[in-house]
């Protein structure tokens, strides 16, 4: 059975500023066994292998667009965001097909979908082949079933510290195609951009299945996977439509300033080849600049207040885009602040979305948030290319200036979280399911549960805590219990 109080404690520590995170997962390690060693590591270099190939393109495709037949800016602004589209639309299906067939069938075969696309793409000579390309890319949409995996192939101690892994991951995979995209672009071209992708795509495969243990017993997971019957409730929460609509903003403007920025690096002098490392610089001060920001957020408990503040920040510096048009150090300060608030909104809105989930329904909520995050890449590239095209560089951000204006008008209005975790226990196979009833409310009389949810066939409770309230000695009487 699992130790509810021991398993507080990671749960905390995970929602401690980035600094403490060398300490948390050097300590999370002595808990793993090696089966999770190696399927954590696998499956986040996986995870990021494949985000790598996906965002590389960003920096490069509206430079080398003019290389190909029919480029016009609309078209790019669809090329660099018709991946977000496929993703959108088979990322559910795939992971409910995954608890059907198995988890690594389906990888293997979105990791083989990926393979196509990049390998069309690689081979195009038109813009209509690339959006083809970028397109069946997308169509690999396996995220759900990596975390279903990663969620098979570990225990509820050491998951949340998994599925962080898997964050950071994405984090670094970001950071790094910023960098590479142009160099391999410069040498290679943009062909030479997608051939590295598609090799991704075969090295993912192998990892699957060379260093990714079998997996056990397929199980559903209310914290990873979508419950279509939670589904009508969780869009009529206020608040986590909120956060909905904040990341599909946030990916909105990100594929909106890809259509313009490169194009404005090059005007003001900077040789393509050079962007990687422009972007790396402010990247890595933008984080910096973040962390002080997220231990306000988190520790302070101001999370509100920081993202309204984010959301700000990330408007105010697009309308500095669209009317400093003068000179390179004014965009890379307007590029640090944009992508401070950036790195912050990405490091918090999950969280907010763990805090403000009700009991057992995290799963269903990330799933129409990351949905909400590939529509908003998709719109930001069809809408940047389209202002682009039709009006010019500066009315793409002028355009993202006013989605940031509607965006903070939405946040403003948001009530300030409660600032819960969330705890799964264990239900030991001899509790009898007449019992489970007064087991749930037994937890939910334990000072600090603000909410539970017993799911018998899971053989696992679902519980909110307030940890500054949390009578952590009470509920693991009330979890021991069971045994007698």
């Amino acid at each position: 059975m699992a130790e509810p109080v021991e398993y507080g404690v990671y749960q905390g520590a995970l929602r401690a500023p980035f600094m403490r995170l060398g300490f948390l997962f050097s300590m999370v390690s002595r808990l793993l066994t090696a089966s999770e060693r190696r399927a954590i590591s696998g499956l986040a270099g996986l995870y990021a292998s494949r985000m790598l190939g996906l965002f590389m393109v960003l920096p490069v495709l509206a430079l080398h667009a003019g290389d190909l037949a029919g480029a016009t800016p609309f078209l790019v602004g669809v090329a660099l965001g018709i991946y977000g589209l496929s993703q959108a639309v088979l990322q559910i299906p795939f992971g409910q097909l995954s608890d059907r067939i198995g988890r690594k069938p389906v990888i293997a075969v979105g990791l083989l979908l990926f393979f196509l696309g990049s390998a069309v793409a690689a081979q195009a000579d038109s813009i209509l082949e690339i959006i083809i390309g970028r397109g069946l890319q997308g169509c690999g949409a396996v995220a759900a079933a990596i975390m279903a995996l990663l969620a098979d192939q570990t225990r509820e101690q050491v998951r949340t510290a998994a599925m962080a892994t898997i964050g950071l991951s994405i984090g670094v995979a970001f950071a790094v195609a910023m960098v590479l995209g142009p160099l391999l672009a410069a040498h290679y071209g943009l062909s030479g951009v997608f051939w590295f992708t598609a090799g991704l795509a075969l090295l993912g495969i192998l990892v699957l299945w060379k260093l990714v243990p079998q997996a056990p017993r397929r199980l559903r997971h209310r914290d990873v996977g979508l419950d279509r019957g939670q589904l009508k409730s969780m869009l009529k929460r206020g608040d986590l439509v909120r956060l909905d609509i904040s990341i599909f903003s946030l990916h909105l403007l990100l594929m909106m300033i890809f259509v313009a920025v490169p194009v404005r690096l090059a005007a003001l002098g900077v040789p393509a080849d050079q962007h990687g490392w422009v972007y790396l610089g402010i990247m890595g001060l933008a984080f910096v600049a973040m962390v002080p920001l997220v231990i306000v957020a988190e520790k302070r408990q101001r999370m509100k207040s920081m993202m309204v503040l984010a959301v700000a920040g990330l408007t105010l510096s697009l309308a500095g885009m669209g009317l400093m048009n003068t000179g390179w150090w004014s965009l890379a300060a307007l590029l640090m602040v944009f992508f401070t608030a950036f790195n912050l909104l990405e490091a918090t809105l999950p969280s907010m979305i763990s805090k403000l989930a009700p009991a057992g329904t995290k799963g269903t909520a990330m799933g129409v948030y990351s949905t909400s995050q590939f529509l908003g890449a998709f719109l930001g590239g069809v809408l940047g290319g389209a202002l682009s095209q039709q009006w010019g560089q500066d009315a793409v951000f002028f355009g993202a200036t006013l989605v940031g204006v509607l965006w903070l008008g939405v946040m403003y209005g948001m009530p300030a979280p409660r600032h819960l975790s969330s705890e799964v226990v264990a239900l030991d196979e001899r509790t009898h399911e007449d019992a489970l009833e007064t087991l749930m409310q037994r937890f939910a009389e334990v000072a600090g549960v603000e909410d539970v949810l017993v799911v018998p066939e899971e053989r696992l409770a679902y519980l909110k805590v307030d940890r500054k309230q949390l009578d952590s000695e009470a509920l693991a009487r009330v979890a021991g219990a069971q045994d007698r």
